[in-house]
């Protein structure tokens, strides 16, 4: 259903990307950008409550991770960790723009949907502790006893596989992400002290072995159970890293930073370190290695680095103690994904935003242009419009970049177009081929002709909520051109 039509709508986005912001606003499109964040928030709220009622049964809320909108039928597969994270970002994305809608808007959707959807988040995080379980690891500093996530759900809170392969540091990463953004917007403590522990677990797994060279190894491999160092394994941590810089900024909080001596390469250390220097000192290390090592020559992220010495994770004895050994990986590969580029140009704009580096803005700038340019193909399936890959997982891949596009904007006016690709896809989607509250997996060309094929991945329909929701926050520009919902932690 049509909740508002928009005037002028292409007008308006092709008028925001052509000057500033304050110019445009001087031009007569306030309105416009006010009634297009009314109706995003209004569809992002819609998607969202739709996926929730078809994904989740039950009190423990365990998410169903397929539904067919035309057959009205959910499967019994439950989704994995990072597919449940999803429900949260979508959450997260709402109430940030349901927040700043309240704040320089009427807050008219504020008052009805802010405190539900509080509550929602609320009933989200403790059924998450279904994925939760609890084993040893010994890492390249020392072995202790961890409790995170695994990948896949136990049949009780506390119970799910996480030994060697059952758990994944990138699984970690997005839910640091979310429990950030969730302490941001609800101020509860719990979510701030999650979002600390799980980013030590994370830097537990950095490769702090000394090379050659006299220096650290660096990256961090996919998860405790592999040697293989992914884009998808570093690069989502760099923006939760200086966010955590910006919460403690101005304090003496204190963390203890494990490491090896480079004079010896093998004698492990502690220093106590400020927290603010802590995190912005591993947001850099982490997009340098990436930086280093993972970026192809076209300009965008390659998957992972494989060829990796020893081929599995093996110990290693030093002055009678068991630590992990280093890897040295060496064959750059895999294919390019839209979240591996669209991380670490969050990544970019926010270490350029706390440190006022140009690199940052440069390099922001090329990862910009060279991922539009590779990942998007005009005219391929509908005049004008701009397609995206969708197989596998790929749907999810790009609202990672569409957030990173928004998240560098304030810089760099440019990638203005670049979002207008996914508002005019998710707009056509909804328009032409919105069925029982759901939007197909493609967008530019509906459903499959056999309706029994019809079967939608849960994160897919919240990703494209949460998509709908941040393109609301990107219409609510002030008349200086700040976006303010960068500052995380004033």
């Amino acid at each position: 259903m049509k909740i508002i039509t928009i005037g002028s709508l292409f007008w308006f986005l092709t008028c925001i990307c052509g000057g500033t912001v304050s110019e445009n606003r001087k031009q007569g499109g306030l309105l416009q950008k006010e009634s297009l964040t009314i109706r995003n928030l209004t569809r992002a709220i819609e998607l969202a409550d739709n996926a929730f009622a078809a994904h989740f049964t039950g009190s423990g809320m365990a998410m169903a991770r397929y539904y067919n909108p035309y057959t009205d039928v959910r499967s019994d597969e439950v989704g994995s960790i990072w597919m449940y994270t999803s429900t949260i970002e979508a959450v997260n994305a709402i109430l940030h723009a349901l927040q700043m809608e309240q704040e320089q808007g009427d807050g008219s959707l504020y008052k009805i949907h802010f405190d539900r959807y509080k509550e929602q988040l609320r009933k989200l995080y403790d059924n998450a502790d279904y994925y939760l379980g609890t084993f040893t690891l010994t890492s390249y500093t020392g072995t202790g006893e961890w409790t995170v996530y695994g990948v896949h759900r136990g049949a009780s809170k506390g119970s799910a596989k996480v030994e060697g392969i059952e758990n994944v540091y990138d699984d970690q990463m997005w839910l640091v992400r979310e429990l950030l953004e969730s302490y941001k917007l609800t101020g509860e403590e719990q979510y701030l002290e999650k979002a600390e522990y799980l980013t030590e677990y994370v830097l537990d797994g950095w490769d702090c072995t000394i090379g050659e060279n006299g220096k650290e190894i660096g990256g961090i491999p996919w998860g405790p159970g592999y040697v293989t160092k992914h884009s998808c394994s570093n690069g989502p941590m760099v923006s939760p890293l200086v966010w955590l810089h910006e919460l403690y900024k101005g304090k003496n909080d204190e963390v203890t930073h494990r490491y090896i001596d480079p004079e010896d390469g093998k004698t492990r250390k502690t220093v106590q370190m400020k927290k603010s220097d802590y995190y912005l000192a591993f947001a850099k290390k982490i997009y340098n290695w990436q930086k280093q090592y993972l970026i192809r020559e076209d300009g965008v992220y390659s998957d992972m680095m494989g060829g990796c010495t020893p081929g599995k994770p093996e110990l290693e004895i030093i002055d009678g103690v068991t630590y992990r050994k280093g890897i040295i990986c060496l064959d750059r590969g895999g294919t390019p994904f839209t979240y591996n580029s669209g991380t670490m140009l969050s990544g970019a704009a926010d270490l350029y935003r706390v440190t006022g580096n140009n690199k940052y803005l440069t390099e922001g700038s090329d990862l910009a242009d060279a991922s539009f340019s590779f990942f998007a193909e005009k005219d391929r399936e509908v005049d004008g419009y701009y397609s995206y890959k969708i197989d596998g997982f790929n749907n999810w891949f790009n609202g990672v970049l569409m957030r990173a596009y928004v998240d560098f904007y304030p810089w760099y006016s440019k990638v203005g177009s670049y979002i207008d690709s996914f508002q005019k896809n998710l707009d056509y989607g909804y328009d032409h081929f919105l069925h029982n509250g759901f939007l197909p997996s493609n967008l530019l060309t509906g459903w499959e002709l056999n309706n029994n094929d019809d079967n939608r991945e849960g994160m897919f329909s919240f990703s494209f909520a949460a998509e709908y929701a941040v393109l609301a926050r990107y219409q609510l520009i002030d008349a200086d051109g700040n976006i303010d919902y960068y500052s995380f932690f004033k």
